[in-house]
């Protein structure tokens, strides 16, 4: 079985010379839910922004490999990878532009050229699928917290991933927000990669972890191990750059 994501002696510098990461290794099965775990700093954010090319597509400070559903992460595979792979950013509202729920939704199928019609049915599909439906005449900025994130989910299952990358999910959601979240994420069928401090959260959902630290892996395992072996490191203390 051909892995989704392969990552090999992924290395990046950034240009104030800060080694962000130091030789990763990584893989992503179809179905497979991983979360990525380790202090601020350690290289999480990071590694997910080499997936789709957002950090070096250009080969600018960086080495080693990524391929993405069998595609190398290059300039010219980048729109057919970015068709592949949907980011679900921390702060729902960098997503979140548009006068209405619903033209937000639409916005990705519109760019990759789908007529006005088939855009709004997907949106439209999108958003009864993370329970949203009711509120595509709203204007984001009125919704709450859980609510856009939501909104943001809906906006990336519109331009029909493989795989959902989320970057700390949890942020500014309340307990029951993040229980709901936890639901609709176990419901969908994308593989998922989740860059989380929130390890209860994790472990509702991924059947494995990865620990970060200093730009390496340094374990794969199931999330319990993961937990016990590096538990006192899994919080968000230390680099607040969280690079």
């Amino acid at each position: 079985m051909q892995p989704l994501i392969e990552v090999r002696n992924l290395r990046y510098r950034y240009e104030d010379g800060t080694v962000a990461l130091n030789g990763v290794d990584f893989h992503l099965d179809p179905g497979e839910s991983v979360a990525l775990l380790g202090a601020n700093g350690s290289g999480k954010t990071t590694f997910v922004m080499h997936l789709n090319g957002l950090l070096g597509a250009d080969g600018g400070g960086g080495q080693g490999s990524v391929e993405v559903c069998g595609m190398p992460v290059d300039k010219k595979n980048l729109a057919a990878i970015r068709r592949k792979i949907g980011m679900v950013f921390q702060d729902s509202e960098s997503q979140l532009f548009m006068p209405t729920v619903l033209e937000d939704v639409a916005f990705g199928p519109l760019n990759l050229g789908l007529d006005a019609a088939t855009a709004t049915e997907r949106a439209r599909a999108a958003l009864d699928r993370v329970g949203m439906a009711g509120a595509t005449a709203r204007a984001p900025y009125h919704l709450s917290a859980g609510e856009k994130k939501r909104v943001a989910i809906a906006g990336i299952l519109a331009m029909e991933p493989e795989i959902l990358v989320l970057d700390e999910p949890t942020t500014f959601l309340d307990p029951p927000g993040r229980r709901s979240l936890a639901d609709l994420l176990q419901n969908l069928p994308q593989a998922k990669i989740l860059v989380t401090h929130d390890t209860s959260f994790a472990r509702s959902i991924c059947t494995r972890a990865v620990f970060f630290r200093n730009g390496t892996v340094q374990a794969s395992g199931s999330i319990g191990d993961v937990v016990d072996q590096f538990g006192w490191d899994l919080t968000p203390a230390g680099n607040a750059s969280g690079r």
